[in-house]
């Protein structure tokens, strides 16, 4: 049981060096103050430009003016040159949040030994206690959400649609002009 958020970014680059301490601070609070495991997952993108292109092609078409017209095919020329020799991406930023019931009784057998020391212990969610995980893993995407956006971060969370669309992703990299994680 997981949910994931999306999350906007911050140019960390272009805050004065005041605020990017502020930031810092900030967001070093947020993870010392969560007591469950996070995952970070940034995907990379190849940004489809020719869609953009196509605009500005109908817009030179739909031009009276000659020099607007000029202006505007030496830019869409610019545009493309640019793209063929750099690699524009589309960046996104996702927070994966992992649900594993903590477990408040200590047993005194083997078991319970076994999961202090690192084993795993198998959870099944059964009726009921589903709306008890459940409720907490919202309350853990809550604490989550208030704490990033403390740092100038916005999340939503992703429903069905954008699940799919986010996992297809990930499993089919050299489709739709995705890029593997850690890969250019």
């Amino acid at each position: 049981m997981n949910m994931v958020l999306l999350a906007s970014s911050i140019n960390f680059a272009l805050k004065s060096i005041d605020e990017q301490e502020a930031i810092l601070r900030q967001f070093q609070a947020f993870l010392n103050t969560i007591d469950f495991s996070l995952q970070f997952y940034i995907q990379s993108r190849r940004l489809d430009i020719q869609p953009y292109l196509d605009t500005l092609a109908t817009r030179e078409s739909k031009q009276d003016n000659d020099l607007m017209r000029i202006q505007l095919r030496e830019y869409m020329q610019f545009v493309k040159t640019f793209t063929t020799e750099v690699d524009v991406m589309s960046k996104s930023f996702f927070i994966v949040i992992p649900y594993t019931p903590v477990t408040a009784s200590i047993q005194s057998n083997l078991g319970s030994f076994k999961e202090l020391l690192g084993g795993q212990k198998n959870v099944y969610f059964d009726d009921k206690n589903f709306a008890e995980h459940k409720l907490q893993l919202q309350q853990r995407a809550s604490l989550v959400e208030q704490g990033l956006s403390a740092v100038g971060v916005r999340t939503i969370l992703l429903q069905n649609e954008e699940l799919v669309e986010l996992y297809y992703h990930i499993f089919n990299p050299g489709e739709t002009g995705n890029t593997a994680p850690g890969s250019k």
